[in-house]
Order: structure tokens, then sequence, then C-alpha cells
């Protein structure tokens, strides 16, 4: 038996070089800073690095260029809740219950009594344990409280976080002085024009019945106008004051400012994650910047108005590549560049049919990908931006094209921290480490499952013997029908969608835009490669398990006794946090 000895050699090295960082990992002393941005809302195209030569993206390109970056980086929903649900968990948001199958998908209310689950555990609450500093500053958008305003439940340090600073919910049309209100807006205009249409019909019958009425007495006349005030009432109570209940800055667990102011929020973002950089450099820390941008509206400061050539979308785009670089900078200049893993990604692709008040397209550039935010599980409104860089252990301007996940964070940061994985869950994300320093070559996902809600939308498969990845779609949402034209939100069920039989079946190795469904006809191997999906899909189903819809609709609809508040409730007014702004500023 001959041996190649070339081969030995790069084995071992191969071994060495994971056995290394291993080793490094697991030492408290030497284990790594770990950085996670997040944006929301941006588009794969929207980087200069991924093909986007018209918005300056300089920091996020530079980022590319001293690490790794994926180009087959796929979020586990194409919608912010239970995107993030499976980024903190490492696994498919139904296995926790944050997606279902009806109109809403995401949390719509601070006073919610849905979001991520007691009995998840997050990368935060391992990491923490671990000896790690762990903050989040920016969006949540993953729950509040269960049961009463004060018990937290859904809260960030309630699932492993040392310091939060943020809005626990997102960013708004509701949050910004001039827009109108966007939860259930449909919904709104509908009761508005009812209530108007039972005071119209209730004054035109005074007028026509006022002797009756008079007849009568006044009390009749009395409650049927505290029926009117009521009805009209309850509408205005819930909806016209969401800028208020909703748009709200906390600080660990206390409300500091609501409204949010939305001139100031994201620079004092950018601040409180570089005091926490600051103050954490000499212990190992977790830090999740989950940006507000580059969602609608946006809250571009004058600096970035009117500076890029897109708009209103493209000043927002330059603006967060601003805020990365601040964070990249604070790394760089307390020496923990070498010391510091550090992700840029989106929770999912950008919704490029969102036109704003202004007349303006508010929505990305999802590049040669199709669909949108929203839309089930097209490239489009799943395929992310992925950038890793770690000077030292991970190699610098390199791209890889093999399919990984978002889940595959939650992995990756627990071993590198020197953590097991629990083993009483399903964990759906593997560790990128062997991929991102060039120990293997391949994915170690063979399958990848994609849901439109709680229904199973495309399987995703890349064959161990093969480069090619192909992706069948066993039902897609109709465009043109309902809510998904022109919405950011298209329905999983019923006329909603046309089903297929057999799936529509691409090679994404060769046709990444979706752009040519094969038959028997144009692939050979066709219904041998139906069957080993089919295959997948039941093999994954035997793995899930039922749990409780976190959004179903008694949990998404807004409850008067868990909506945070600062001051007297309904009249929910602070601003405690300009004055820490201010401080801030007049120390640095």
């Amino acid at each position: 038996m001959r041996i190649n000895l070339r081969n030995v050699v790069a084995t071992l090295l191969s071994y060495s070089s994971t056995l290394m960082i291993c080793i490094t990992c697991t030492k408290t002393n030497l284990q790594p800073n770990i950085v996670l941005i997040m944006a929301d809302d941006l588009g794969i195209g929207d980087i200069g690095c991924y093909g986007n030569n018209t918005i300056r993206t300089p920091n996020i390109d530079h980022l590319a260029k001293e690490g790794v970056m994926l180009t087959h980086h796929i979020a586990a929903a194409p919608l912010c809740t239970p995107s993030r649900a499976a980024y903190m968990t490492g696994r498919y948001p139904i296995r926790s219950g944050m997606d279902n199958g009806h109109r809403v998908r995401v949390l719509l209310f601070t006073g919610s009594s849905g979001g991520l689950p007691k009995n998840e555990t997050t990368f935060a609450a391992i990491l923490q344990k671990q000896g790690y500093v762990t903050g989040i500053v920016g969006k949540w958008h993953l729950g509040v409280n269960c049961e009463s305003r004060n018990d937290y439940c859904h809260h960030p340090l309630n699932h492993g976080f040392d310091f939060y600073y943020g809005t626990p919910f997102t960013n708004v049309h509701d949050c910004k002085p001039g827009e109108r209100s966007a939860i259930l807006f449909d919904f709104q205009v509908k009761l508005r024009l009812a209530t108007e249409a039972l005071v119209v019909g209730l004054l035109t019958l005074l007028v026509l019945r006022w002797t009756a009425f008079i007849s009568t007495g006044w009390k009749t006349i009395a409650w049927f106008a505290v029926f009117c005030s009521l009805f009209f009432g309850a509408w205005y109570f819930v909806f016209g004051f969401l800028r208020n209940w909703n748009c709200l800055v906390m600080r660990n667990y206390e409300v500091v400012q609501q409204p949010l102011n939305s001139e100031t929020f994201s620079t004092r973002m950018t601040e409180e994650a570089l005091a926490f950089i600051e103050r954490n450099q000499k212990k190992p820390f977790l830090l999740v910047m989950s940006l507000l941008h580059v969602h609608t509206p946006f809250l571009t400061t004058k600096a970035f108005t009117g500076k890029s050539k897109h708009g209103s979308y493209g000043d927002n785009v330059e603006e967060m590549d601003w805020h990365v670089g601040q964070i990249i900078n604070a790394i760089n200049n307390v020496g923990l560049a070498n010391k510091t893993l550090l992700h840029f990604t989106s929770d999912h692709g950008g919704s490029w049919d969102s036109v704003g008040t202004n007349g303006e397209c508010d929505g990305g550039w999802n590049g040669i990908y199709r669909g949108k935010k929203g839309l089930a599980g097209w490239e489009g409104g799943i395929r992310v931006p992925g950038i890793f860089r770690w000077p030292g252990l991970l190699p610098s301007n390199k791209k890889i094209d093999e399919p990984t996940s978002l889940m595959d964070i939650y992995p990756t940061v627990v071993n590198l921290a020197g953590a097991s994985l629990p083993q009483d869950r399903v964990i759906d994300g593997r560790d990128l480490m062997p991929l991102l320093a060039g120990d293997i070559q391949r994915s170690e996902h063979e399958f990848l499952f994609h849901y439109c809600g709680n229904a199973l939308n495309a399987v995703r498969w890349h064959p161990r013997d093969s480069d090619s990845v192909w992706k069948a779609h066993l039902f897609t949402p109709r465009f043109e029908v309902g809510s998904c034209y022109q919405s950011e939100i298209c329905r999983c069920h019923g006329h909603y969608v046309s089903y297929h039989d057999p799936p529509l079946l691409f090679d994404l190795s060769k046709d990444p835009s979706e752009a040519n469904p094969l038959s028997p006809g144009t692939e050979p191997l066709f219904h041998e490669i139906q069957n080993q999906i089919q295959l997948g899909v039941e093999e994954h189903r035997k793995t899930l398990t039922p749990v409780p819809l976190q959004l179903s609709w008694n949990n998404v609809l807004w409850k008067p006794w868990l909506q945070p508040c600062c001051g007297t409730f309904p009249f929910c007014w602070c601003d405690n946090d300009s004055n820490n702004s201010n401080k801030m500023q007049g120390s640095s």
C-alpha cells in the first residue's frame, strides 16, 4: 500500500489548525471577544463587496478584504421575528413556535405576550456561563413580558444578556413623527370607516327621530353618545397611543425614553456599543449590535441626508456603513482586533417594492436573487451578507460559496467559548470555523429547510458527492394576490399560494436567480433528485415536536397589563436618556 506523504502532511496541518483554535478557546483568558453586527432589511446587493458600485460602503467592503465573505449565507426566515429567533437559538423558528401560518408573523406590540420562550437557550446564555460579559444594543423584537408588566420573561436580560440598551420592538413608521401608523394599517382604516359610519348613522337617526328621542328622555340620547364615544375611543386608544407604547427605549429593565427620539436614537445606540467595548476590553465579551438601519422609516441624520445616489434609502445604507465603521475602529483602537471574531450580516433580504410617503422606493436591492422580504423561500428574501473577520486566525480576502446559515452562528460562538452545545434539543446550525479557516472545503449542511410561516415551503439540497445545490419549492406565494403585492408579508396558505406537484426544481449552482425551473426533459436526474429531497423532508419532519405558538392571535394582540410604560399608564412619557447622552458626550 503506497502512502501519499503530501496528503498526510496536509491532513495533519488541517487538524493542527483546528486543534489550535480549540485549545485557544477552552482557556478562559484566551477566549476571543465576539462582536455580531446585524443590519435590518438590508439587501445583499446593497453592499459594494457584493456587487453594488453606486452605494458607498467602504467600511464593510474593507471588512470583507480583511476576512472571509460568504456568498451563500441564508437566513432561516424572510421576516424579522422568526429570523432573529433562529439566529439566537441555532434552531428553525418552528421549533420554538416563533412563526405561524396566519397573517401576523412578527410581534406587533410591546404589550404582546408572545416572544422567545423561556425554555430556549440563546448563545448569550451559554457564553454568560463561560465567563463572558454579554451585551446587546439595538433592536430585539423577540418580546418583553408574559403575564405581568414586570415579569420580563422574554426580555434580553432573561435570555443571557448582562446589558441591554435599545428598543424591545422594531423601527416602524409609528416611531417617526409625521409618518402614518403602520401597525395593521388596513384594519385601522376599516375600523375608522366603521366608526364614522356608525356615528353618521346615529346622528342621522337622531335628527330624523328627534321628537321620539325627546319623548323618551335625554337619558336615551346620552346612552347613544356614550356608546359612540366608547366605540371610537377604543379605536383611538389602541392605535392612537402606539407612538408612545411601541416606540420606547430601555436600558436593561428600565424604560428610559418613551417615545424614542428618532433623530438621536441610532447615534445613541452606537455610543452605547462603543462604551460597552471600552469598559469590557479587559475581559472576554459578547456584543450583539442589532442596527435599526435600513428598516423604514429611515432615521438618517443630517450628515448623511441627500448624500447618496439612491435617495433616502441609499443615504441610510451609507450611514449604516459609518456606524459599522465606528464599531470596527473601536475594536482596533483598544488593540482587540486579533482577539475578536466579528460577523456582519442582515436578518433577511430587502423589501424592494416598499414605497415611502414621499413616493420614493424605500426598499433594498437583492442583487440577482428573486424575491424579497416576506416572500417565503425565494432567494431574495433569505440570502444575506455574511462577513467574518478574525486577523491571525481567519484568512483575508477569501470568498466561500458553500451554503451556510445564520443558525450557524450559534454553534460557532459556543464552541469558540469552550462550551458544549445543549444536548436536550435539536440544534440546526453547524460550526463554521473549520470552513472559514479552510480546514474543510464543504458546508456541513446537506439540507436546509425553508418555511413560509409554519408550512414547509422549500428545501435546499447540497449532495455530499456533488458541487450542485438543488432547491425545490413545494409551494410559492402568489405575488399578485392580496397582501403579497406591495406588502412586506405574503401569506402562506389557501388561495394565497400555488402548490407544485412535482415541486419546482432549480439548480442554484447554475441558476442562482431561480429563473429556469428544471423538468425531466432538461435534467436527467430530475426524479432522483426529487426523491432524495423528499427523503430529506421526511427525516426532518421526524425531528419536529409540537410547541406553543408564540405568534398566535392571542399572543400577538395588545394587552394593556403587559405594556411597558414610563410614567402613568396610558399616558406613558419620559426622557431620561437625553441626559445620559449629554453626560457621555461631556466625558468623552
